[in-house]
This record gives structure tokens, C-alpha cells and sequence, in this order.
């Protein structure tokens, strides 16, 4: 007959609690069954854990680290992207991110570490669309601690992401809920053939109010851009917020988000958003008026001589206005040389500040 298991308090909370070990381990360990520390525990007045991962670890693949996560590029843009398409099941395990575009849950499941089948769902229309669906208490405790929640559409608020991995952040949710339009304006090219432009506008749609005001006053206080927040109402229907920048500060913000070509991203969104990425091109720097959005100005200017013949030719071609002051009136006078602007490339926008 095998005589009864007897071990110490301490020794068994240093093992379950300290040591953070399961009670399998724990009684291949000491030789007993497993029901047997269960009953030692109960008497002993040690809580048990619930089940699941154990808390206060991370599971990097098949391992498990008794450590929080680390905040990184790759698990800040999987939160930001669990923040748009993500959810929180209520069962307090239970995560999933549906999307339309494989190849975006293929990069959310690679930042995660995670090796759950890609499946597929359809929606209320019958729309297929693919999920990646799976259950880590742990990971779903954290995600609770930095803000997020299940039920969470008209519920988000300010979240807590450090400032340096904001970008990656905002790029997830801009991956999830936002969108990059790019397209040709010709509205005006009836009057001139200049007039032709490339608009570019960066949004954020959310249900939430206070969310979208957070990542629009986080994304002022750390880049310096204001944007604009819209709202759109329909009878019967959530009123739905939109945060959108244009023009100059999209490409700020582009700039800022993809600031590296091996970020994870949706594929799509970041080929929209390339040619926004570097220089739109290189022209001579105008002395007086608005600088062109994403040119770079870098070649010296040409000089030509002014002479009272030239007065039309001069305004016809964009030369700059001479500043009223005695200097500028000698130098006129003197026939010295003034910069112009070299023609301006078919597609920028036209220079309404000269004369």
C-alpha cells in the first residue's frame, strides 16, 4: 500500500505559485496523481488558477515566458488591427480578426506567433470572408489592461499604447478601418490644361467618438498635424466618425506610418500609399509664394536680365514681383538679374501667387 503524500505549504506554493508550474508538473514531479494535489491544495487553502495559459506569461510559439509582452512594431500594429477588426469574445479567452483580405490575417497571424488555421465565415448578406479565430486567456487579460473590451464598437476609448509605437498602432487601424483614396482631380482642366491634380486623403472611420479623438490628439501632440473630424448620421443608424487628413499632412502621415519597407501592412493600402512615400519631384525653388506639397526644391535658380521690353514676357513667364525698397528699384534700374521658376511639370498645381 503506497503511503500517503505529505508535503509542506510552502514547498507546494513555491512550486503552484512561486514557480507558476501546473498541476500535472507538479505531480509527475512529487510521483502522485494528479487528483491527489488538487485535494492537498484545497486543504492546504491554495487558490487554483483558472484554466488556460498561465497567467502572467507569454506564449511565443510553443513556449511560455513568465514575463508581459513586450511592446514591438509587430505586436503594436496586430493590436492596432485587433482594435479595428478585431474581437473580444465574452467568454474572456475567446479572440478573432475577419477580414476580406487573406493576406492581412496571414501577417496578423505571423506578428502573433500564432499557428490557427486561416478559416472562412459569412456574414448576414452571405459575403464570405476569412477569420482568424483563437483562444489565449492571457493574451485577451492583457489586451483588457491597455483598454480594450469586448462589445467594444460604441465603447472604445483612449487607449494605452506608448508613444514609440504609435505609428504601428495607427497603421493597424488604418489597415482594419481606414482607408488611402488616391485619384486625379480634371475638375477645372476645361479652363487650363495645369489644372489637373493628384488628391490624396488618409481616414479613420470609427463608431466610437472618444476613440477617434484620442488618436487625433495623440496623432497632433507626437507629428504636429491637426486633420478634421467629420460625423455622418442616417435615420436609424450609429452616427459614424471619421478622422481625415489631406494634402500636406496625408503625406506626413504616410510618411510617419510606413517609415520602413518591412513593416507589417496590408499590401494593398501601402502600394496606394508608395508614390507618396519620396519626392514627388525635384523643381528650382520660387522666390515668393506657397511651395508645391512633396516637391523638393533644390536647383538653383536661372537668371535673366530685366529690361522695360521684357515687362510682358516677365508676367507671362511668372517672374517675381520686385519688393518696393530703394535696393530692389536700383537693382532694377541697374539691369541685375532676377531668379524664375523653371515651367512647372503638367499634373502640379498651378501658381496663383504670382503675378
Amino acid at each position: 500500500m503506497r503511503a500517503p503524500l505529505t508535503i509542506a505549504a510552502d514547498e507546494l506554493g513555491e512550486l503552484y505559485v512561486d514557480r507558476r508550474l501546473t498541476i500535472e508538473q507538479i505531480s509527475q514531479r512529487l510521483g502522485s496523481a494528479p487528483t491527489t494535489i488538487r485535494r492537498l491544495m484545497a486543504e492546504l487553502g491554495i487558490t487554483r488558477r483558472p484554466r488556460g495559459p498561465v497567467p502572467g506569461a507569454r506564449r511565443v510559439g510553443s513556449r511560455c515566458t513568465h514575463d508581459q509582452p513586450e511592446w514591438a512594431p509587430e505586436l503594436a500594429w496586430a493590436v492596432g488591427l485587433l482594435t479595428a477588426d478585431g474581437n473580444l469574445s465574452g467568454n474572456g479567452r475567446s479572440l478573432s480578426i475577419t477580414s476580406k483580405d487573406i493576406d492581412l490575417l496571414e501577417t496578423a497571424r505571423s506578428c502573433l506567433d500564432l499557428t490557427t488555421p486561416i478559416g472562412r465565415v459569412a456574414n448576414g448578406r452571405g459575403q464570405l470572408y476569412h477569420r482568424l479565430q483563437w483562444t489565449d486567456r492571457l493574451f485577451y487579460r492583457w489586451l483588457l489592461s491597455i483598454g480594450l473590451m469586448p462589445a467594444k464598437t460604441f465603447r472604445l476609448g483612449s487607449l494605452r499604447v506608448p508613444d514609440k509605437c504609435f505609428p504601428d498602432f495607427l497603421r493597424g487601424c488604418i489597415d482594419g478601418d481606414g482607408s488611402i483614396t488616391v485619384y486625379i482631380d480634371r475638375y477645372h482642366a476645361a479652363k487650363n490644361h495645369r489644372y489637373v491634380y493628384d488628391r490624396l486623403y488618409v481616414k479613420l472611420v470609427s463608431a466610437s467618438q472618444p476613440f477617434l479623438e484620442w488618436v487625433h490628439s495623440t496623432t497632433y501632440r507626437l507629428l504636429g498635424i491637426m486633420g478634421a473630424i467629420t460625423v455622418s448620421t442616417a435615420w436609424g443608424r450609429h452616427p459614424l466618425w471619421r478622422l481625415c487628413y489631406a494634402k500636406r499632412e496625408s503625406m506626413e502621415l504616410l510618411r510617419w506610418i510606413y517609415y520602413s519597407p518591412t513593416v507589417p501592412c496590408l499590401a494593398r493600402k501601402r502600394a496606394k500609399a508608395e508614390p507618396f512615400l519620396k519626392p514627388l519631384g525635384h523643381i528650382r525653388k520660387r522666390p515668393v509664394g506657397r511651395p508645391r506639397v512633396g516637391w523638393l526644391y533644390d536647383s538653383p535658380g536661372c537668371t535673366i536680365p530685366i529690361t522695360a521690353s521684357r515687362s510682358a514676357e516677365r508676367k507671362r513667364a511668372g517672374v517675381e514681383k520686385l519688393v518696393d525698397s530703394p535696393r530692389s528699384k536700383r537693382g532694377a534700374r541697374e539691369g541685375v538679374g532676377v531668379r524664375i521658376p523653371s515651367p512647372a511639370p503638367l499634373g502640379s498645381p498651378p501658381d496663383h501667387s504670382l503675378s
